[in-house]
């Protein structure tokens, strides 16, 4: 009897989940995530306190904000990529065979090493226009390609990332 679909990525997700062993471990993200997520809080907190206590908005905190989102997200898309937590459409794959499963699997790592390639050469070329034009960041006026300059250096990570799972599935070390 073939088994119904999954609704999410992990059967329960309340069950932890071992992530793969790589060269470099996965823990960097995370913790990095961590970071990030920590420094919005406290940005976040900061504002709403000094807007009740002093009705002054500190609305330029909101670069700061946007920036550690892209960055969260970006790390998040490393990690899920990484250890085989990446969205997918099970539907299609679930009941089918593990040589098929393992060969979606690595098409869709090739796919995503493709997009944030494109990722990784534009977002560069943005910054790099953003650096050479001198484009300050409209709140804090600070140079902007620090900002889009996470861009292709985390989009590069998930290209490394990606690479790395299908390295591992090529040798049938995951999946």
């Amino acid at each position: 009897m073939p088994r119904p679909p999954e609704v999410a990525a992990e059967p329960d997700p309340t069950v932890s989940r071992v992530n793969p062993p790589t060269r470099i471990p996965l823990r960097v993200e995370e913790v990095l995530i961590a970071l990030a997520m920590g420094a919005m809080v406290v940005i976040t907190s900061a504002n709403v306190v000094t807007r009740y206590l002093t009705n002054v908005s500190l609305a330029f905190t909101e670069e700061y904000s946007v920036a550690l989102m892209v960055i969260v997200a970006l790390l998040g898309t490393a990690l899920a990529t990484a250890s085989g937590r990446h969205i997918r459409i099970g539907v299609l794959v679930d009941n089918r065979s593990p040589p098929v499963r393992r060969g979606a699997e690595m098409a869709a790592m090739l796919l995503t090493m493709a997009c944030f390639g494109i990722l990784v050469w534009y977002g560069a070329r943005l910054a790099y226009d953003e650096y050479d034009f001198e484009v300050l960041s409209p709140g804090l006026g600070h140079p902007n390609w620090i900002y889009t300059g996470w861009l292709p250096l985390l989009s590069l990570v998930v290209v490394l990332r990606a690479a790395g799972r299908f390295i591992r599935l090529m040798r049938g070390q995951d999946g």
